[in-house]
């Protein structure tokens, strides 16, 4: 048997994206060093259906191509209870010259003595390794972090007692990635339709509840140790990040949202960078889910509750009265009668 790897399909069918995947997965299948799988997009899979079983059917450490941030896919692959340890991946998307500075910003915060929800959550003793496939444009790239992935893995080999068979595998030179994609492995669940719902990062989630307390439409419950988590994914409204904005953790994530942010990119989760409320200091992120979350409730017939229902307790003591010079713009836009 190979090392596994998983290849999952984007979601659109865009010709650039499916002949990315099918070179990649067209290359490594024709290898014996990799046993090579292709699956519907990975947030859109059944929890009962043959993928995840595949995917739960090995026990060791495996690589996952996806189109999701790297963050993203992992939490996905653990609410099915695909769990393991976060593999590094040196293939990377260019997110601009601020990350650096955004990883350092989080790496302190999950350095504070903060109880997390991960932290009483024991992993397998196994890397996952989930590769986004948004971080470069050629095959190759990937092919060689696949490499370098398995070599890695060889090397916790040697650290005990490998057989033969792995020896060699991984003796081979380097494959010449320019050789043509042979056959292609079967897709598992092509033809699954798209879901929409919240992933917990429960290695930010600090277990608050104020997800629970601010979604009206019952997609989060407790499990029996009182801890959080979505019961009811398909109860949520599709296209409606609300929650994610009032999580005071960034620990709720949304795969396919439009913001990098909410879909499990570095960084805070906000409103839109052109907003105004957040350019005159308004707690933006909030409103912003208040406004979303009353679209929904007008949407399933239900009465708009704004700022009266849920309110995360950080906003307790927030003086509504007060004004601000988000406030005064609005005042004086009024009164120019644009």
């Amino acid at each position: 048997m190979g090392f596994p790897v998983f290849i999952s399909l984007g979601q659109s069918h865009h010709p650039a994206k499916r002949e990315l995947e099918k070179e990649i997965a067209g290359y490594l299948h024709q290898h014996p060093e990799f046993q090579v799988t292709m699956l519907a997009n990975l947030y859109d899979l059944k929890p009962d259906g043959p993928a995840i079983e595949a995917l739960g059917a090995v026990e060791g450490e495996m690589l996952v191509f996806s189109w999701n941030y790297q963050r993203a896919a992992h939490w996905i692959l653990d609410r099915n209870n695909i769990r393991g340890s976060v593999g590094e991946i040196e293939l990377q998307p260019d997110s601009g010259d601020d990350d650096d500075e955004l990883e350092d910003e989080l790496d302190e915060e999950q350095g504070e003595q903060v109880p997390r929800v991960l932290d009483d959550r024991p992993l397998p003793d196994r890397q996952i390794y989930c590769v986004n496939l948004q971080s470069s444009s050629s095959a190759e790239d990937f092919i060689e972090e696949a490499e370098r992935i398995a070599a890695s893995s060889l090397g916790q080999w040697i650290q005990g007692d490998p057989t033969e068979e792995q020896l060699a595998r991984f003796q081979k030179p380097a494959n010449d990635a320019s050789q043509d994609p042979a056959s292609l492995p079967e897709t598992i669940e092509a033809e699954n339709g798209r879901r929409w719902y919240p992933v917990i990062d429960f290695s930010r989630c600090t277990n608050c509840m104020e997800c629970i307390d601010f979604c009206l439409f019952g997609v989060y419950g407790v499990d029996r140790a009182e801890t959080i988590l979505v019961e009811q994914p398909d109860n949520c409204r599709k296209g409606c990040p609300a929650c994610s904005r009032v999580c005071p953790e960034n620990a709720i994530v949304f795969p396919q949202h439009k913001e990098p942010a909410v879909a499990g990119a570095l960084g805070d989760v906000g409103a839109l960078k052109i907003d105004l409320s957040r350019l005159f200091g308004s707690t933006s992120g909030i409103d912003t889910a208040v406004a979303e979350r009353d679209v929904e409730l007008l949407r399933d017939g239900r009465e708009a509750v704004g700022a009266n229902v849920g309110m995360p307790k950080r906003q307790a003591d927030r003086d509504s009265t007060k004004r601000d010079d988000l406030d005064d713009l609005f005042d004086g836009l009024d009164a120019m009668n644009l």
